[in-house]
């Protein structure tokens, strides 16, 4: 029976300095939980200024050092991106290290070949960091839940993109003030383009789908709509309408196909994810044997994401002290055939125009609206100005996506149009 397990870190950055602070002040904590010893053995940090004086001692030279000595058990990666991460964390499974990463974007976009060689190697990988920050959400859907077959996900796990839309509605104040706010109080980056434009989110959602349905998607081909076009004049309406907006990643179990799409989303403000704030996130899920379940709590910030890789190392002692078989928590399904284009969903939508104020122009709207089979549930003229553009305010039934943007398509070259068309998917 294994009793101390040796910990090698890359990354020794906001949430690397956390991890490391809590695994030497709360060593003694861990071990009467566990009855484990989890010994920070060593730190592999490309700006050593950022290491203070009390950890110089645990600084290795080099990546490939850290990964090849023998008696280090685990190697956590908290550097984020695409490359170097990838190598780094291959190149340690091929030394028969465990990993534990919170990397999202690594696991969405180069995930196959990562689970193949852990699975092979028959090595630990724990992830529950990469999404959610602190909610367990990776161990319960791939442990908890592996009884049941999930139908559908809808998750606000992007907490900048939650905290700016909140700040607008709370505050009605722009996007560009929200963000500058989310900036000055560390919520958003000095670019927060992987935010706003929903990569983050999708992601997330790809890691979600991977556990949920057995499919690993194709990050590319993951639809992804950020918040850009989202004014505070939506907001105030959508709220008029009974509605509050959120950026959703969405999953959908369609046939023998998934719908895999991020984007801003209506939802009813009675919707469990309605009331959900700041950087707060949340998961909403529907599977068979359960029903309806929600996870929720902060989904950023050291703390939380500390307490994650935490989770993962204990899930690791499991491993060394049961049969020293890996269960790595996800499986493929053969059955599933692939991703729903966006083309071919079909959902309710709100539309906003900003339009010349003067007779016919409803009629010319809605007429094109008609001609692709798009019905309108109701209309609002807004804040009627004389010869100014004004805000025009649809909710349509059930349309196909196709057609909606046929019709915008056509109706934005109109000459009494004075701004590209404002149209947000609705979740009942």
């Amino acid at each position: 029976m294994k009793r101390k397990i040796n910990i090698g870190l890359i990354g020794f950055g906001n949430i690397g300095s956390a991890f490391a602070a809590y695994l030497i002040s709360r060593k003694n904590f861990l071990k009467q939980k566990t009855g484990i010893i989890f010994e920070l053995r060593g730190i592999v940090e490309k700006d050593v200024k950022k290491v203070p004086q009390p950890y110089r001692h645990l600084l290795f030279p080099s990546v490939e050092k850290l990964i090849s000595t023998p008696d280090i058990d685990v190697i956590v990666e908290l550097i984020g991106g695409i490359q170097p991460a990838c190598k780094y964390i291959l190149g340690a499974l091929e030394n028969g290290k465990h990993i534990i990463t919170a990397n999202k974007a690594l696991l969405a976009e180069k995930g196959d070949e990562i689970f193949q060689l852990a699975k092979r190697k028959n090595l630990y990988l724990g992830y529950e960091a990469a999404v959610a920050g602190g909610i367990p959400i990776i161990k319960d859907i791939s442990q908890s839940l592996i009884s049941s077959q999930i139908e559908s996900m809808l998750g606000i796990v992007n907490g900048t993109s939650n905290y700016i839309l909140t700040l607008m509605e709370t505050d009605e104040i722009s996007m560009a003030e929200a963000i500058k706010i989310a900036q000055k109080r560390g919520y958003a980056e000095r670019n927060p383009s992987l935010d706003i434009d929903g990569i983050d989110s999708a992601h997330k959602l790809a890691i979600l789908i991977r556990l949920g349905f057995g499919y690993s998607p194709e990050f590319t081909k993951i639809f992804k709509e950020g918040i850009r076009c989202i004014s505070h004049l939506d907001i105030k309406y959508a709220l008029e309408l009974g509605y509050r907006i959120k950026l959703l990643a969405i999953a959908k179990k369609n046939g023998r196909r998934i719908e895999a799409r991020v984007h801003p989303t209506l939802l009813p403000v009675e919707h469990v994810l309605a009331s959900v704030r700041g950087v707060y996130n949340a998961v909403y899920l529907k599977a068979d044997l359960v029903g309806e379940m929600l996870f929720y709590g902060r989904g950023a910030g050291k703390n939380p994401t500390t307490s994650a890789l935490v989770s993962d190392l204990v899930e690791l002692a499991r491993f060394y002290n049961n049969d020293n078989r890996v269960f790595l928590g996800y499986y493929m399904n053969p059955r599933i055939e692939g991703l729903v284009d966006i083309d071919e969903i079909s959902s309710r939508y709100y539309i906003r125009f900003m339009a010349v104020d003067k007779p016919g122009v409803l009629a010319r709207i809605s007429g094109i609206l008609g001609k692709y089979n798009i019905s309108i549930a109701s209309v609002t003229q807004k804040e009627r100005r004389k010869a100014k553009a004004v805000p025009i305010v649809m909710m349509t039934h059930e349309a196909k996506e196709s057609n909606m943007k046929k019709a915008l398509s056509e109706i934005k070259k109109l000459d009494v149009i004075t701004a590209t068309p404002v149209s947000i998917r609705v979740e009942e």
